[in-house]
Order: structure tokens, then C-alpha cells, then sequence
């Protein structure tokens, strides 16, 4: 059973299945402290309760982190992306029209262009 703290930078070199296994120990070491705690153990099983729920959120974060890494290669190139991969920006800038979309001239503006353009005037100095 581990006592220290886990440091992020040696779980990034780690795969898949060494980290799920390093979450389970670290999950059931955090069950076993806390029924000593409630048997009646020390005080410090509190602050080791705590190094060991943040060292599983840390196993959690690289985890989650690398899973996600690895959905943005394989959506790379195709037409859709996952909601969760997409830019935040805000609700009115994601609703609004593309360039693309902008740039286009309905068949019926560029008819009323083409007969009554604007008008040019010729003014004297």
C-alpha cells in the first residue's frame, strides 16, 4: 500500500491498464482507512484520507485527459465532432451564421442589384 503522494508527472508515462489498476488499489486502501477511522483510529489516517482522494483524482484526471486526447485524433478529420469536443464559445456565437454562410447573395438581391445598381453622381468642386 502506497503512503505518499502521487505525482502527475509519472502517471502520464503510464498506459491504460496500469492506471486503472494503480485506482483500484488506491480505492481500496481508501476503504480500508476509512473503516479504521471509524473503529477509532488516529487523527493522521485523516490526512492520509486526504492524500489518498486526491491521488485518486489525479489517477482520474489522466485518465479522463488522455481518453479525451486520444477522441480528438480519431475525430480529426471527420465531419462531426462530439459535443464535449467542441468549442465552448458562448450559446449567441454558435447560433450565428458561418462566413461561408454570410458571404452568400440570394438569388433575389442579386437580381435587384443587377437592374437598379446604385446610382453615381458626378459632384462639382
Amino acid at each position: 500500500m502506497s503512503t505518499t503522494k502521487i505525482k502527475t508527472t509519472q502517471l502520464w508515462g503510464k498506459n491504460k491498464d496500469d492506471l486503472k489498476k494503480q485506482l483500484l488499489d488506491l480505492k481500496t486502501e481508501l476503504a480500508q482507512l476509512r473503516t479504521q477511522k471509524v473503529a477509532g483510529g488516529a487523527n493522521s489516517k485523516l490526512t492520509k484520507i486526504h492524500d489518498l482522494r486526491k491521488s485518486i483524482a489525479r489517477v482520474l484526471t489522466v485518465i479522463n485527459a488522455t481518453q479525451r486526447s486520444q477522441l480528438r485524433i480519431f475525430y480529426k478529420n471527420k465531419k462531426y465532432l462530439p459535443l464535449d469536443l467542441r468549442p465552448k464559445k458562448t450559446r449567441a456565437m454558435r447560433r450565428r451564421l458561418t462566413k461561408h454562410e454570410e458571404s452568400i447573395i440570394p438569388e433575389k438581391q442579386k437580381k435587384r442589384q443587377m437592374h437598379f445598381p446604385q446610382r453615381k453622381y458626378a459632384v462639382k468642386v
